[in-house]
């Protein structure tokens, strides 16, 4: 399978009744809460790489990559070969939290990545193999460590879906924790954006922890994604970042980076806070360290490491297979250099991508970091008190909107040391300043080009406020031929979009 199909019919005699009869018993008999699934009808079969084949024959080229947990797409020949050496090896599938080669190569080859001033001085807590259970274990381990119970988060953020995750994450309700701005250029929570909204946002941390009359006691920890992914895609200014990593260290309050989807090479670092140049005190890693296998784990600083034993535990803190898998992709994207290949690639996405946006203003907002890309779609019909209306078929105009860093406010700051390959990461995440009244989201056009996509093959989903945000995740190992392949379905897409969007409006095409 080489990705270069259109998901055009052609499946084996019988594939579609057998596939629909699969799709009919799963909504007959799996739980009403299943997402995916929905917006998503395929029965997949067989995967390699970017590409799925499903159960009717149809191929698709996966830009979801199981949310992001596969770093080299499906069923990448160094991790399966890694899974087989662990099964012909006669070891253990199931060991708890005992020590075994696996585990131990696994620990080794992580800490061989980690940022050198955690990694010195790190400790590992395996949790149970999802995200969210690494996030309630960093949570009770600050809290355990300062004597404190509150948590600073910000807005947008996602952090799971267990009950102290989701207390951090930006759809909580009564709950324990001061929600801070984050800072979103297109949509700022001030009303300006840029430089000055983040340093509005930085400047409110601040006030409230030095203020005694705030109601915001010293917190156990401060909880923080350097990218939103479910957010919708929003990349943290650096120098907001570093400002963040200042006031903590200021206050004595943990830093606790989510690099659940981030991490592994993605944004074009082999870590997001590598951009930035910051240290956290506690990293939240799972989904591409398990080499597509469940598997958590939370890294955090020697001295914090006060908690008695059995304090947080699980029975499948042990998944053999997964560290295995997971040793395998740390292994394979360190050595081929893949965080540079998202940089580079993620760069020239992002600027065709920006080509879409100015032909169609249906597009809100381009944005991302490496090979973590969202598209905001916005309703083109309700003008904004300062813009004449436009239309979704029609023309951004002749202005075009130039390209800024994402260095964010403050870029006098003394710069932390970073490489070439660091440089030439953070030049992915350049995007345009945007419009201050930005037009209201619209789920409804962002859900049809989601299924225009499904159409021509082309799998995506939707994130961000009011799930307006089409997002990109493919695979670290995508080709510069395949993105070609992914960006023309998605125009593809969103023309067809606007086409329908101008036939109902009874208006030119574009």
């Amino acid at each position: 399978m080489d990705g270069r199909t259109d998901g055009s019919e052609g499946g084996l005699a019988g594939a579609r009744p057998a596939h629909e009869g699969i799709l009919r018993r799963q909504a007959a008999r799996e739980s009403s809460a299943r997402t995916y699934a929905r917006a998503l009808p395929i029965v997949p079969v067989r995967a390699r790489g970017l590409t799925i084949e499903g159960a009717d024959g149809r191929r698709y080229l996966d830009c979801l990559s199981g949310a992001g947990a596969l770093a080299l797409g499906h069923n990448h020949p160094v991790v399966l070969e890694a899974v087989r050496a662990v099964l012909d090896s006669g070891a253990p599938l199931h060991a708890l939290d005992l020590a075994t080669p696996v585990k131990d190569a696994f620990i080794t080859e992580l800490f061989h990545t980690l940022p050198p001033g955690l990694a010195d001085h790190a400790r590992v807590q395996f949790c149970g193999p999802a995200g969210t259970d690494a996030v309630e274990a960093a949570l009770k381990l600050v809290r355990t460590a300062t004597g404190r119970t509150g948590v600073l988060a910000f807005t947008g953020a996602y952090h799971g879906m267990t009950a102290a995750a989701q207390d951090a994450s930006g759809h909580a309700t009564d709950v324990r924790v001061t929600r801070l701005p984050y800072p979103y250029d297109y949509r700022c929570p001030f009303g300006i954006g840029g430089e000055a909204g983040a340093e509005l946002a930085a400047r409110w941390t601040e006030y409230l922890l030095d203020d005694p009359r705030s109601g915001v006691p010293t917190p156990a920890g401060m909880i923080l994604e350097p990218v939103q992914g479910e957010g919708g895609v929003i990349p943290a200014p650096d120098a907001w970042l570093r400002r963040m990593r200042q006031i903590t260290a200021d206050h004595s309050i943990p830093l606790i980076a989510d690099e659940i989807q981030t991490g592994v090479g993605r944004t074009g670092a082999f870590w997001a806070v590598e951009h930035s140049g910051i240290t956290p005190d506690v990293m939240v890693l799972s989904k591409a360290i398990g080499g597509s296998l469940p598997l958590a784990v939370v890294v955090y600083r020697d001295d914090l490491d006060v908690w008695e034993p059995g304090t947080h535990a699980g029975t499948f803190r042990g998944n053999q297979l997964a560290m295995a898998a997971g040793t395998a992709t740390l292994a394979y994207v360190r050595r081929h250099r893949l965080a540079d290949h998202a940089a580079s690639l993620g760069t020239r996405m992002l600027t065709q991508l920006r080509t879409l946006a100015d032909r169609f203003p249906c597009i809100g907002d381009v944005r991302g970091r490496g090979l973590m890309i969202g598209l905001e779609v916005v309703d083109p019909e309700r003008a904004d008190a300062d813009r004449e209306p436009r239309d979704c078929e029609g023309s951004h105009g002749e202005r075009r909107r130039p390209e800024r860093s994402a260095e964010g406010p403050d870029a006098a700051q003394p710069q932390v040391p970073r490489d070439e390959a660091d440089v030439s990461a953070n030049r992915s995440t350049t995007h345009a300043p945007a419009p201050r009244a930005p037009r209201p989201a619209a789920p409804g056009l962002a859900a049809a080009i989601r299924g225009e996509c499904l159409k021509r093959g082309l799998i995506v989903e939707l994130g961000g406020r009011h799930a307006s945000v089409v997002r990109l995740l493919p695979p670290l190992t995508i080709t510069d031929e395949q993105a070609t392949a992914v960006l023309d379905r998605l125009a593809d897409a969103v023309e067809a979009v606007a086409r329908g969007t101008a036939d109902l409006l009874g208006r030119p095409h574009p």
